[in-house]
């Protein structure tokens, strides 16, 4: 059983949008290497992260839950099955924003679009994952958290 899903947001839209306001900019200023360059070179990086953090993938690579931002692959995160203490739906709020970030409290969220997201505690951290398909990833990740507790649970019996 595995899973993948995408979740795209408007972000690759509005970089567009403010690539090609800054053309006037651009042009107005091409009696200038060094103003062009910079200016060409904001464009361009404006558009490669609003296309990255324009879609969030939440994929099973196989003992692990691996989140990438992208492409281009901007940002990537994985959290093991096997350290999963618990899941839960959870829905953001306008003040916890969209991308990534950590939150007093709240952990860190990765999330591209909407409110609506999961939560996942390990020893170590929370992360919330912003996605459309809530039902399906929790269900998916309480799947995998009973298998590889019921794997551990089976070796420390035959030990």
């Amino acid at each position: 059983m595995g899973y993948e899903h995408t979740q795209k947001g408007p972000w690759r839209f509005l970089g567009y949008i403010f690539a090609l306001l800054m053309v006037p900019v651009l042009w107005a200023a091409s009696d200038d290497p060094m103003a062009v360059l910079a200016i060409g070179g904001a464009m361009l990086l404006l558009i490669v992260l609003c296309e990255g953090f324009s879609r969030l993938t939440i994929r099973d690579d196989g003992d692990r839950l691996s989140v990438v931002f992208g492409p281009p692959p901007v940002w990537r995160t994985q959290i093991l099955y096997r350290d999963i203490e618990s899941i839960e739906p959870d829905r953001s709020n306008f003040l916890d924003g969209w991308g990534i970030h950590w939150l007093p409290g709240k952990g860190t969220i990765y999330n591209v679009w909407g409110f609506d997201c999961v939560r996942v505690k390990t020893p170590r951290r929370t992360v919330r994952l912003g996605t459309d398909d809530v039902d399906q990833l929790v269900a998916f990740l309480t799947a995998k958290r009973y298998e590889y507790r019921t794997a551990a649970e089976n070796r420390v019996s035959e030990v």
